[in-house]
């Protein structure tokens, strides 16, 4: 059989060419370095968040851990004055994220798992110590909203200070524990760690079949037209892995003939299902508006690494580079120094960056070729430590990027190679990217 080939991969050796019958060439570590400003995206994945799967649907966890973020929301009023020392009655109380730590919809609340007896609480700036608590309803899952079926924690307090009539609605947080001498030992909690999926799609590139004749035949231009298509076919395969990696659908289809068909996720249309979205406009947003997202992207408690790779329309980098009366830049940074500090830097894989410095963290905007037309008006900003370029590679087999020469048939005066990728995109935390969207 022609298209029979050893497993084995390996770097080409210095002085083989593709020419060799039948030969596995691995690019796996090379291919992002062709032309890097046309696939930013795909250059940053492979220098600096590259890590191989053995399973072409690939599961990983998120831990959010929740012991940062102890805070709440108290539903029961109470009505009347408490004297220090004096109990509460029992009172609901709801917090904004389920056990996963993961932030329930808009409006709702959730059970907290977090809440143990002994632990000191401050509410309306009054302090209390837990006395009992008690799960009310599904504490795994089900949200708590006002006029539906309850999920709560019940919680009995002792009052560390007198207190005045506090009103329902009003937010708490544990500030710590308090036991007394020769006390036994507290309850426990712990955070729950989410399953998420992911899947490898199996790119492929093939070079049409050239005969024996249109190989030795001599052209005008470039004289060898196979290697001439040849790398042009390199490129068109690294652009098709970039776009997926940003465009990416997610699924998985096992029902299709001669085996299931598998999509990557991609990171646009995943953080705007799943992760931060925020919108300004071009006559108008300014210093104020675009630090006042920040301060909600940049939120400790939501694992931030505190640098983003923001990928950018050439639109809106333009846009943000105006120095005219007006614009983004002169808002910013034409009435004081102090407020944002924008250098615009070589990066360090051949692309120019825009590097914003925020009072929360640092935007690093780099032009991607691929926003233009339908998508000229967005920006996706990326937590790097948040995202793994995920090669298919396991039993000694490596499915990362690599040429296969000679596929044609035994008796087919030609020749016809193809390149052959099995990678995915592992997004985790979406909530640590976001979808940044100009009108």
């Amino acid at each position: 059989m022609a298209n029979a080939y050893s497993l084995s991969t390996g770097v080409t050796p210095q002085g083989v060419s593709i020419n060799d019958s039948r030969r596995i060439f691995n690019f796996g570590d090379r291919v992002s370095e062709l032309a890097p400003q046309q696939s930013p995206f795909f250059v940053y994945l492979s220098k600096v968040a590259k890590s191989s799967t053995d399973d072409p649907v690939f599961k990983f966890l998120e831990q959010r851990h929740q012991w940062q973020r102890r805070n709440f929301v108290l539903k029961t009023a109470i009505a009347s004055n408490i004297a220090s020392g004096s109990d509460t009655a029992s009172l609901k109380v709801v917090c904004s994220y389920d056990k996963y730590g993961a932030e329930s919809a808009s409006g709702k609340s959730a059970a907290p798992q977090y809440f143990v007896v002994g632990q000191v609480v401050r509410i309306a700036g009054k302090a209390m110590r837990i006395k009992s608590v008690q799960s009310v309803g599904d504490g795994e899952s089900a949200i708590y909203a006002a006029g539906t079926a309850a999920t709560y924690s019940a919680i009995t307090m002792t009052c560390l200070e007198a207190s005045g009539a506090i009103a329902a609605d009003k937010e708490g947080q544990i500030i710590g524990s308090a036991w007394g001498e020769g006390s036994t030992d507290p309850d426990g909690w712990k955070d729950e760690l989410y399953s998420r999926e992911g899947y490898c799609q199996i790119f492929k590139t093939a070079i049409q079949l050239f005969s024996g004749t249109a190989l030795a035949t001599r052209y005008r231009g470039r004289p060898d037209e196979y290697r001439r298509v040849w790398a042009d076919k390199l490129m068109e395969h690294k652009m098709d892995i970039e776009h997926a990696m940003l465009y990416g659908v997610g699924a998985s289809d096992e029902s299709a003939s001669g085996g299931p068909v598998r999509y990557s996720h991609g990171i646009v249309p995943y953080t705007l299902a799943n992760g931060k979205n925020f919108a300004f406009t071009y006559a108008s947003s300014d210093y104020d508006d675009f630090i006042d997202a920040m301060q909600d992207f940049f939120s400790p408690e939501s694992g931030n690494s505190g640098d983003k790779l923001v990928l950018t329309s050439r639109k809106i980098l333009a846009w943000m580079n105006k120095l005219g009366s007006g614009s983004f830049m002169d808002n910013t940074v034409g009435t004081s120094q102090y407020r944002l500090d924008v250098q615009n830097i070589k990066g360090s894989f051949g692309h120019m960056v825009t590097r914003v410095n925020t009072l929360f963290g640092n935007l690093h905007f780099v032009a991607e070729p691929l926003l233009r037309n339908q998508d000229e008006n967005l920006a996706i900003a990326i937590d790097m430590a948040n995202v793994k370029y995920r090669p298919l590679s396991g039993n000694g087999v490596s499915r990362d990027t690599h040429i296969i020469t000679n596929v044609q048939n035994n008796n087919v005066d030609g020749r016809k190679d193809m390149i052959l990728t099995e990678s995915g995109l592992e997004i985790s935390l979406p909530e640590t990217h976001a979808l940044l969207t100009w009108s």
